[in-house]
């Protein structure tokens, strides 16, 4: 049997795509997967140096690898209404926003790229663990934060205030749904492995949709200090159709972000083939 490795965050959507192949609960066509789980921002690190055989990515990330990877059609964080939030623990004006300190969940991540895009203004950024992000907002340690994942069901409890959604901002700038991340398996494999790796990960999600009991307490392993209820959420609200298959819808959204990126000069200019 084929071992390969593959990089996802502990993120209950991934978890809930992944637990079928790596615990080969489903037909993975005489391959196994060994599991490197790390925050989407260092496995976009892995994916700069080529770490990985398959991994999990920001397409902001994605844009920088091309030489290295293409993506799959399954997997993919992508839809209307998951966007990333700028938030603060108090009201901030757009004129304020370019002189304020902002924590980002990663240089590389999505988040960063569309808050650059909204707010070309900002110079002071800070990167830092999406977990802590919030936190830093409420201690007065940065002025504003990009929140992702499951920090989208929790911050107003919190006290914070949305300033922007940056989701819905790029939705209406673009016309397309809001491409956050994807699988990505190395481009130097042949062309029979990475289709068979797509059809394993669209299996593993078919199989944690007829099966959710089954998925669950792996989802919730490494989801420990997280509301069940902000668990089921967070899984609703990132793992859709899209992620079952980009589709012609899918693929022009993600084409169309990479080709405006590059059009202004925000991301690489790259000849290389996006898709599987």
């Amino acid at each position: 049997m084929r071992k390969l490795s593959i990089g996802f965050s502990p993120c209950p959507n991934d978890t809930f795509i992944f637990d079928a192949m790596i615990h080969q609960k489903i037909d993975t066509e005489g391959l196994s997967f060994e599991p490197i789980m790390a925050d989407v921002e260092e496995l976009n690190e892995m994916a700069f140096t080529g770490k990985l055989d398959v991994t999990k990515l920001s397409f902001h990330a994605f844009a920088y690898c091309l030489d290295d990877y293409l993506l799959l059609h399954a997997g993919a964080a992508l839809g209307n209404g998951v966007g990333p939030l700028l938030i603060s623990n108090k009201k901030i004006d757009e004129k304020y926003l370019a002189q304020a300190t902002v924590a980002i969940p990663g240089q590389y991540t999505t988040a960063n790229l569309l808050l650059g895009l909204a707010y070309p203004r900002i110079q002071s950024k800070i990167p830092m663990l999406f977990s802590d992000v919030e936190d830093a907002v409420l201690a007065g340690a940065v002025d504003a934060g990009v929140i992702i994942h499951e920090n989208r069901f929790t911050y107003e409890e919190k006290g914070l205030i949305k300033i922007k959604d940056l989701g819905a901002y790029w939705e209406e700038f673009s016309g397309h749904p809001i491409p956050l991340g994807g699988i990505a398996v190395r481009r130097s494999m042949d062309h029979a492995l990475q289709k068979k790796i797509n059809r394993i990960l669209r299996r593993s999600l078919e199989y944690a949709f007829a099966n959710t009991d089954d998925v669950l307490p792996f989802v919730k392993d490494f989801a420990q200090e997280m509301d069940p209820e902000v668990m089921l959420k967070h899984i609703g609200l990132y793992v859709n159709e899209f992620t079952l298959d980009l589709g012609t819808q899918g693929r022009d959204a993600i084409d169309f972000m990479l080709s405006y990126g590059r059009k202004i000069g925000t991301l690489p200019k790259s000849e290389n083939p996006v898709f599987l």
